[in-house]
């Protein structure tokens, strides 16, 4: 991971101050809350991606950092929303935003978020980012709201699944992607297949969280080990589980994910079966298959080191511990 930002080193330096400047309000609790959050040790794997695909495509502008920025804000505003409606209570190794501030307060500097990232978007003057990163916000909404839907649903399959994740987490790592296409001006081919990059990344991403959720030491994962299996969301591990586990024991998870408080015994039954079906292998391998695909999509882009840097960071995905 360290070596593959290392090309871009001096701009997430510039990305991190843009942050501060953009964070500016007459309201102390907005500064308060964002510059907590965005403080927080992510991993700016989006703002990344944006300069990385960026470079990759010959873009040597000062564009760049600020829609990272921007990127960056608009994963910011999910990650509040979500740990409202998850009732988390970490996030990133550290007490979550909710759980200091209280849910109202989460919910509404995520709405400033939000609201500046799209004056931020505005104030840059390109339509065609301003189209696909508004795209990619209402895509997020809209799988937000299918997870939802879709909650303690044993009959999910993996193909509903991979549509949550599209829409939930792998839209705005397409969007990065897309947006440093269109920077550097690139065929509308090379911008597809960078978006491509970006969305099978992102599922893969999703993917190997949700082994994450299931293996993870808690302290090390940065956030509750089986929050998932508590909010009764089926993942891939489980669904693959589902898929192969006897009536009765597919009749004892839906037990669990009905249960509003789980006790010990019911994450030991389900974790379990998860292990037994071999849902974490399954996960794994099915990641490993979309990084290697998004790995292809960039095989029109002649050989430099911005593109191995986007492969090492498509490799970082796989192997990382949190």
């Amino acid at each position: 991971m360290d070596a593959a930002l290392a090309l871009i080193g001096e701009d997430l330096k510039n990305v991190e101050l843009q942050f501060k400047k953009d964070l500016e309000s007459n309201v102390p609790l907005i500064r308060k809350v964002g510059e907590y959050v965005l403080s927080s040790g992510g991993k700016r794997i989006r703002p990344a991606l944006l300069l990385l695909a960026a470079r990759l495509c010959d873009y040597r502008g000062g564009r760049s950092v600020p829609l990272a920025s921007v990127i960056e804000f608009i994963h910011t505003a999910t990650l509040l929303h979500d740990d409202v409606v998850d009732s988390a209570n970490l996030r990133r190794g550290i007490a979550s935003a909710n759980s200091l501030w209280g849910n109202e307060a989460s919910v509404l500097v995520g709405d400033f978020l939000f609201s500046k990232s799209f004056s931020l978007m505005v104030a840059d003057g390109d339509l065609n980012i301003l189209r696909v990163l508004s795209a990619a916000t209402t895509r997020i909404a809209e799988g937000e709201v299918l997870q939802l839907v879709c909650t303690s649903d044993l009959e999910m399959t993996e193909e509903r699944y991979i549509e949550v994740v599209e829409c939930k987490t792998a839209i705005l790592l397409a969007a990065a992607c897309q947006s440093g296409a269109i920077l550097g001006k690139v065929s509308p081919e090379r911008e597809a297949a960078l978006a491509d990059f970006g969305m099978k990344l992102g599922i893969a991403f999703q993917l190997m969280d949700d082994t994450l959720d299931y293996v993870a030491k808690e302290e090390a994962f940065g956030k509750s080990i089986g929050h998932d299996l508590e909010e009764g969301k089926l993942t891939l591990p489980l669904i693959h589980a589902l898929r192969h586990c006897a009536p009765d024991e597919r009749d004892r998870i839906g037990e669990v994910i009905v249960k509003d408080s789980l006790e010990d015994e019911d994450f030991d039954d389900v974790f379990a079966l998860v292990h037994t079906y071999g849902g974490i292998d399954y996960t794994v391998r099915r990641a490993g298959n979309y990084v290697a695909a998004a790995k292809e999509c960039l095989a029109g882009f002649p050989p430099s080191p911005a593109r191995e840097a986007l492969f090492s960071l498509a490799d970082y995905v796989v192997n990382r511990e949190r």
